[in-house]
């Protein structure tokens, strides 16, 4: 039993096929998917999507590339939903910032205003949160140290040693990265992520583990990432697959009602 919690179903590249996507996943022995909020455009497909199939979730949030679109209270609205069960992705990404130094600072300045103002909604709301964070490790970390009783998940974890710090409250989710060639520093921090605070996640249809790289990446692929975390740890693929599911439902607690032994539509 696997729980991906990290998985974009809503994305288009879904639409035609997503019934045997699930089916694949379930054949895989994936139980439980997590469907994060990128796009605030995107939520009612993602609600949909977690009605129409048993242990499917969804989470509410707006990604940092998409700030100028944050609006609080939609958010809300889907978070009062028992189907959505977390704040997020929302984070830090400076990736691409402008060249122009003006431009730089402003952007920065506003990505945190709305990472800000979405961890004190998940704060408000009693929700765990699902962070994304590319090339701002330290601005990351120093926003999520300054508060207290908030939890969630590191979404595609990048070996940050600093982030790593933020193990008493924080999960961290590996992903299809772990089975690239150039993953050495993710290869070499995996032992140091406490067992009870690893999670396993696709992030499909992107960053498709090997051997599948370059196709469209689906929730039946955890297993990659897990038999190589298993191969790194000296664990067994089953071990790792049920601790790391038993971390998703302490997290995330609406997999751990009802059925959560198998999806089905």
């Amino acid at each position: 039993m696997i729980i991906d919690t990290h998985c974009h179903l809503d994305d288009g590249r879904f639409t035609d096929d997503l019934d045997e996507v699930i089916k694949r996943a379930q054949a895989a022995e994936v139980t439980g998917i997590l469907i994060p909020g990128a796009d605030i455009f995107d939520l009612p497909k993602a609600r949909e999507i977690a009605y129409g199939y048993d242990n499917i979730f969804y989470a509410a949030g707006v990604h940092p590339y998409h700030h100028k679109d944050y609006d609080e209270s939609v958010l809300e609205e889907h978070l009062k939903d028992e189907r959505c069960i977390a704040v997020g992705e929302c984070g830090l990404d400076y990736f691409r910032l402008p060249k122009d130094e003006d431009e730089k600072i402003k952007e920065i300045a506003e990505q945190k205003e709305v990472f800000i103002a979405q961890i004190e909604l998940a704060k408000r709301l009693d929700k765990p949160l699902i962070v994304h964070i590319r090339e701002a490790n330290e601005d990351s970390f120093d926003i999520l140290n300054s508060y207290t009783g908030i939890t969630g998940a590191l979404h595609c974890y990048n070996a940050s040693q600093l982030l790593l710090e933020l193990k008493e409250n924080f999960y961290f989710a590996v992903g299809g990265v772990l089975t690239f060639q150039n993953a050495k520093n993710l290869v070499d921090i995996l032992p140091k992520i406490p067992k009870d605070r690893l999670l396993f996640e696709t992030d499909a249809p992107y960053l498709t583990p090997h051997p599948h790289r370059g196709e469209r990446n689906e929730p039946s692929y955890t297993r990659y990432v897990v038999k190589k975390a298993s191969e790194i740890l000296n664990t067994s693929e089953e071990e790792l697959s049920k601790l790391s599911s038993d971390n998703a439902k302490r997290i995330f607690k609406a997999f751990s009602k009802g059925n959560s032994a198998k999806m089905s539509s």
